[in-house]
């Protein structure tokens, strides 16, 4: 099964088109443009409940791996607990932290990055994922799944997110400017994110969150759309 995304900006509008949406993420993000994305809010606010449920409604309508996104975080935590997972549902993790972007990540490091992980043989990447189940603290389990080939501390946490989305969130450059453009985090994200930088990345998004009432999901999708119109806003 293939899934193809389509993504371009016209315009200062943001496009995209997606065939054969099925679970499997293979092959290259081509670049075109057919289905107009929904208006998204403003890119500077305070995050509330309020505000982050105005911008979790516009979510599925400007991420094509949305409906995927949502069946995997019901599968994958119960799935790799219990050991019942193949190669392709592990690849799987690491085609969607580098493929949500819809092509704005340089396809040539993509490609580099999910090529080293298919370098891993599977008994290395059952070990790391069993000793991360088996840690306690979130800098253990970090330093278990960082211990594969292409895998850093971002993709890591991709990892710890499908492994347990009510207590972990993925981190990248788009949660994290979210974050600071709302005035929640100060710093820059850093180059090379280490395990003390998603420590104070994640207290932050639980403190969020608790206040929002929501999960760390739905806070997740509201960082994403605010990243989107911050891109719509840098272009006009």
């Amino acid at each position: 099964m293939n899934l193809s995304l389509i993504a371009i900006r016209f315009a200062g509008l943001s496009v995209v088109f997606v065939t054969d949406p099925y679970v499997r993420l293979q092959g290259s993000v081509p670049r075109a443009t057919f289905t107009l994305l929904a208006h998204v809010p403003s890119v500077t606010m305070d995050l509330s409940a309020e505000s982050v449920g105005r911008l979790v409604e516009a979510y599925p309508d400007t991420q094509p791996l949305a409906g995927v996104e949502a069946d995997h975080l019901e599968m994958l935590p119960s799935t790799l607990e219990s050991g019942s997972y193949g190669r392709r549902d592990v690849e799987w993790i690491v085609q969607w932290y580098y493929r949500r972007f819809l092509g704005d990540y340089p396809d040539a490091e993509r490609r580099e990055a999910e090529d080293a992980f298919s370098d891993n043989e599977f008994d290395d990447i059952r070990r790391a994922i069993d000793g991360a189940l088996q840690r306690e603290t979130t800098g253990a389990r970090l330093e278990c799944l960082t211990d594969l080939t292409g895998v850093d501390v971002s993709v890591a946490t991709a990892f710890l997110q499908f492994l347990d989305p009510k207590t972990y969130l993925v981190l990248s450059e788009t949660e994290w400017e979210s974050l600071r453009r709302c005035g929640e985090l100060s710093k820059q994200y850093p180059s090379r994110p280490s395990s003390a930088d998603y420590d104070r990345y994640l207290r932050v998004c639980r403190s969020v969150s608790d206040r929002c009432e929501c999960t760390l999901q739905t806070l997740y999708r509201a960082l994403w759309q605010i990243q989107i119109g911050q891109g719509r806003a840098d272009s006009d």
